[in-house]
C-alpha cells in the first residue's frame, strides 16, 4: 500500500486541541477524507475518521488494521502537517 497523496487543511478556531483535518489517497485510487491532527499531550497524532453512536460512543469508519499501516499513515499525515506548519511561517 502506497500513500500517493496527503492534502492537510489547517484549522483556524481558537482553544481547541484539534489543529488540521487531512485526506489521505491510497495507490492513486481511494481516498479517506476526515482525518483529525490534534494537539496532545505529547505532541500533534491523528484520529481516523469516526462517527457517534446511538450510545453516544464514536467508532472510526475507517482505519488500519496492521500496525505498519497505522505507522505509515501516521507517519505520512504528520509529515505533511508540518511541512504545512513550516510552510505558513
Amino acid at each position: 500500500m502506497n500513500i500517493t497523496d496527503v492534502k492537510v487543511r489547517l484549522v483556524q478556531a481558537e482553544n481547541t486541541k484539534l489543529k488540521a483535518v487531512a485526506t489521505i489517497t491510497i495507490d492513486d485510487c481511494f481516498v479517506i477524507h476526515d482525518i483529525k491532527i490534534i494537539d496532545g499531550t505529547n505532541g500533534p497524532f491523528i484520529a481516523m475518521p469516526s462517527r457517534k453512536t446511538a450510545e453516544g460512543d464514536y467508532r472510526d469508519v475507517a482505519h488500519p488494521i496492521n500496525s505498519e499501516t497505522r505507522n505509515n499513515i501516521i507517519d505520512s499525515v504528520l509529515n505533511a502537517y508540518n511541512q504545512v506548519l513550516n510552510s505558513n511561517d
